[in-house]
């Protein structure tokens, strides 16, 4: 049985002298009844479809079935190309996948969801971006990966990482956290800064609502997507220059959670308020499914 919080994971993986990935690797194996080196290889698999999606929409313009989304992630990519950026190549790339990712699963190709379809650009992107950034293996990036499934495992125990429950801030709140906790164990961070990232990363989003155009996850979600893999690679960074939480990532995670209750209905999901209940936003929803 995995543990039940933050605190609980830093002092098992400081006993055994482990990293969250290790030790996520080892509870997966007891829960499933599957070797380590299935596990493993389970992970692999997921991590190839995030690496497709965070791929295709680069090369080519990806329209979403209902025509609001399409044709970002290919102009991102063609722009970083000009090396006239404000952020680098690195970021707009980043920016670029994240936004990939939800346009191939807005026209309704194959993505793995991370920890939802909603926000399935940020890990993608985060560990793909930064393990070619550190000239990382995808044994590195799989490990990455755990690592990240690990954070999100104890969120999703604590609060939630569904938006019609808790909000935006639980669907690509948790994404980035997840991602970011991800990145520090990939350089080289221990287990107490990989939790500050998440804590920090959450507490930047804490209050996002849900308001999905039309209700479908793509306005103003996928752009959403390459802003919350800004925060997990800026916050992983900053945690390793020795930056700390002053809350811990357990008392983020519990405020998370009161602070998705006490949305509206209006805000979670229902398309019912938010971006979703602008006169634009009434108009998009008109032009997908008529009057």
């Amino acid at each position: 049985m995995f543990v039940n919080s933050g605190k609980e994971l830093i002092n098992i993986c400081k006993e055994k002298k482990i990293t969250i990935w290790q030790y996520t690797l080892q509870s997966e194996s007891k829960d499933s009844g599957l070797n380590e080196k299935d596990v493993f290889e389970r992970m692999r698999n997921s991590f190839k479809v995030m690496e497709a999606s965070a791929e295709e929409a680069l090369h080519k313009e990806v329209k979403s079935y209902s025509g609001l989304i399409g044709g970002n992630a290919f102009k991102l990519n063609k722009y970083v190309q000009n090396k006239k950026t404000l952020t680098g190549e690195f970021m707009v790339k980043a920016m670029a996948r994240a936004l990939s990712c939800s346009e191939v699963n807005a026209a309704m190709g194959r993505i793995v969801a991370a920890p939802t379809a909603g926000s399935c650009g940020i890990v993608p992107a985060t560990i793909i971006s930064a393990g070619e950034k550190l000239n990382l293996s995808e044994d590195d990036m799989v490990k990455g990966l755990l690592t990240a499934t690990g954070i999100g495992m104890i969120i999703a125990k604590n609060a939630t990482v569904s938006g019609a429950e808790g909000g935006c801030q639980a669907e690509c709140g948790s994404a980035a956290a997840m991602a970011s906790a991800a990145v520090v164990e990939m350089m080289g961070g221990c287990v107490s800064q990989a939790l500050d990232a998440a804590a920090i990363v959450i507490k930047n989003i804490l209050g996002l609502v849900c308001d999905p155009v039309a209700g479908l996850v793509e306005i103003p979600c996928a752009k959403r997507n390459a802003s919350g893999t800004v925060s997990a690679l800026t916050t992983a960074d900053m945690v390793l220059s020795g930056v700390h939480s002053y809350i811990p990532f357990d008392d983020v995670v519990s405020a998370m959670y009161e602070v998705g209750k006490s949305l509206p209905c209006s805000l979670r999901e229902t398309a019912l308020g938010g971006v979703a209940a602008t006169p634009t936003g009434a108009a998009l929803q008109k032009q997908v499914f008529g009057e």
